[in-house]
């Protein structure tokens, strides 16, 4: 008896979701899935010629090179002390505030963020910077690890990120016109972020100390040592919008930048440059076998027809986009409990953004929604890959401590998904000035 191709593809999202409670790597649980369902709707040749060519079109993907480029980029950085530098001169501009080690936090995170492209990589570096500094003020362990965990998500909103790269290559948008949707969609969550840190200090003003003032002589010295950040954002992001660099070639010239400004400064030698083209060497290629089983799978649901028959049952039911929409942040919160954030996107755009875009919703507005609702991932329980993170750098803190403080930046994120969903604009204006 032969099933129907939507139930080979209901099973096979099934089996996925086992395999990896089963805990296998989640790229070869679905380049495993994304095979035989093709096989089991296609036949066994064209799953074969399949495997054959995929590796190496992905290989030839000029896009792609962003990746190891920018993941390059924000090793170096990370290597260099750029990130105390940044906290350093955050700790001094809001010296005086209720808190102020806590925004000193959120800003160096977005900003650090903002080059280094990955929440993981921001958490690990700011965890063993600003929590330490804010236990020894006094700052309660709840919040002090929950303002680095939940902020150090805007790793990957704020371009120039790796993530937003992926979903333009399975999406068909613009890396450009992703960036410019990124930016004030972070500066927003990055303002939401010290907004709760300063009701956390009214409700809870012996959580959260009052720190010394820094003469304003001072604070302007402090924020001249993040030239080197800033340096690399207006090359790696704002040299795009200029007319300068292909997205591409932006990258290249980021992570040569860094390069000369770590060797320059004697912030790495060269031991630590062949340490860091090593990480990126492992980073890249652990994210690459996610992508090739990610596209794997992808092909499998576009046979399995599940995203057309989906569009036609919501279209059939009169269901409005906002509804679709609602129901898709409640799965993503779901899949985000033990899934990262690139695999939740490699599994979920292919199915859901056909389905959004019959209704209207734009592809690169999409692209934002998805990694905010991703963030969330990263700081729920039981994955939470940031709070495992910061439990590696910080063993002594326990682990319900880390996730204690997390829920009143939860809060955060589901305010800006509002913001997002009833002002589009947020996310569409920039590109549409820029581009």
């Amino acid at each position: 008896m032969t099933l129907p191709n939507e139930v080979v593809g209901a099973l096979g999202f099934v089996a996925l979701v086992a395999l990896i409670l089963a805990r296998w790597p989640v790229g070869i649980a679905l380049g495993f899935v994304g095979f035989f369902g093709y096989a089991a709707l296609e036949g066994w040749r064209p799953a074969l010629v399949a495997v054959g060519t995929l590796p190496l079109d992905i290989a030839r993907n000029y896009s792609l090179t962003v990746v190891p480029l920018f993941i390059l980029m924000g090793v170096v950085a990370v290597r260099s002390n750029m990130a105390r530098e940044l906290f350093e001169a955050a700790d001094c501009f809001f010296s005086g505030l209720r808190g102020s080690l806590a925004m000193a936090s959120v800003a160096a995170c977005a900003g650090f963020g903002a080059i280094c492209g990955s929440s993981l990589a921001t958490a690990a570096t700011m965890s063993k910077i600003a929590v330490p500094e804010m236990l020894r003020f006094g700052y309660d362990a709840r919040i002090a690890t929950g303002v680095v965990a939940s902020a150090g998500t805007l790793g990957i909103l704020i371009p120039p990120s790796v993530i937003l790269v992926i979903y333009a290559i399975i999406a068909e948008e613009s890396v450009p016109a992703l960036f410019a949707a990124g930016i004030l969609p972070g500066v927003a969550l990055t303002i939401l972020h010290i907004a709760a840190i300063m009701v956390l200090g009214r409700m809870m003003p012996g959580r959260l100390p009052v720190a010394r003032a820094v003469p304003l002589a001072a604070r302007l010295r402090a924020l001249s040592g993040v030239w080197k950040l800033v340096l690399l954002f207006f090359l790696a992001v704002g040299g795009i919008y200029l007319g300068w660099f292909s997205p591409t070639e932006a990258a290249a010239v980021g992570a040569f930048t860094a390069i000369v400004i770590g060797t320059a400064t004697r912030q790495i030698g060269w031991r630590g440059l062949v340490e860091a083209f090593r990480e990126t060497v492992r980073t890249t290629t652990v994210l690459f076998v996610v992508i090739l089983g990610g596209f794997m799978f992808s092909y499998f649901m576009v046979f399995s027809r599940i995203p057309a028959s989906l569009g036609g049952w919501i279209e059939a039911a009169g269901l409005s986009a906002n509804l679709v929409i609602f129901c898709l942040v409640l799965v993503y919160i779901v899949f985000g409990l033990f899934l990262d954030s690139v695999s939740m996107m490699l599994i979920t755009v292919p199915v859901f953004l056909p389905i959004l875009q019959a209704l209207g919703v734009d592809g690169v507005w999409f692209g934002v929604f998805v990694v905010i609702v991703a963030e969330i991932g990263l700081i729920t329980p039981p994955v939470g890959l940031n709070i495992f993170v910061i439990k590696t750098q910080l063993p002594d803190i326990p682990i319900q401590t880390l996730y204690g403080g997390i829920a009143p930046f939860l809060v955060v994120d589901l305010l800006l998904i509002a913001l997002l969903v009833a002002f589009p604009a947020l996310a569409l204006w920039l590109p549409g000035v820029l581009l």
